[in-house]
């Protein structure tokens, strides 16, 4: 399973994702890939995003069951600790 959410990006990137995902609500894409296509569909997210922010996540065999990564919202990164991934906020 695999989830993008994306804020303040170009109508055309969210397009392009509706080729592969389901768009439950804007800016917000659900479904089942491989991880080929979601490698390459996060990559066009990234370099398309302009001033925009998005999230990945994916599901992953580890100790939560799912990976996440972000990208273009300098207040929030993910951090990991003890395998554990978390969301860090900055003041």
């Amino acid at each position: 399973m695999t989830l993008i959410t994306m804020e303040n990006v170009p109508e055309s990137l969210r397009g392009e994702c509706t080729r592969f995902l389901l768009e439950v609500k804007a800016g917000v894409f659900l479904g089942t890939v491989s991880a080929a296509v979601r490698n390459l569909l996060w990559e066009k997210v990234k370099e398309n995003a302009r001033s925009g922010a998005a999230i990945l996540a994916y599901s992953y065999p580890n100790e939560q069951g799912f990976v996440l990564e972000m990208h273009g919202d300098p207040r929030r990164k993910v951090v990991d600790i003890d395998g554990l991934s978390l969301i860090q906020t900055r003041q």
